[in-house]
C-alpha cells in the first residue's frame, strides 16, 4: 500500500515537473524600420512576451513581421525571439 501511495506521488511530482518546463516566457523583439521619403519616423523597437513552447513562441513571433508600402513609403517589421 505505502509503495503504491508513494508511487503515485513520484508520477504526479514527475508530470508537473515536465509540464512547468514546457511552457516559458519569451521575448519577441520587432525592429521597425520606415523608408522611401524624408522626415519618417526613426526606427524603433517593440517588445511583446509571449507564453507558451518554445516551438510554438518561435512561431507566432515569426508570425509578427511583415512588410508594407504604400505611395513610396515602405514599412517593414522584423521580429527575433528572445
Amino acid at each position: 500500500m505505502k509503495l503504491r501511495g508513494f508511487t503515485i506521488l513520484v508520477f504526479v511530482l514527475g508530470t508537473m515537473i515536465v509540464a512547468s518546463s514546457c511552457v516559458k516566457s519569451f521575448t519577441c523583439q520587432c525592429q521597425v524600420k520606415y523608408s522611401g521619403a524624408p522626415g519618417l519616423p526613426d526606427s524603433t523597437v517593440n517588445e511583446y512576451e509571449i507564453v507558451d513552447s518554445k516551438k510554438k513562441a518561435e512561431s507566432l513571433c515569426k508570425d509578427r513581421s511583415y512588410e508594407k508600402e504604400a505611395n513610396g513609403v515602405k514599412l517593414s517589421e522584423v521580429c527575433k525571439l528572445y
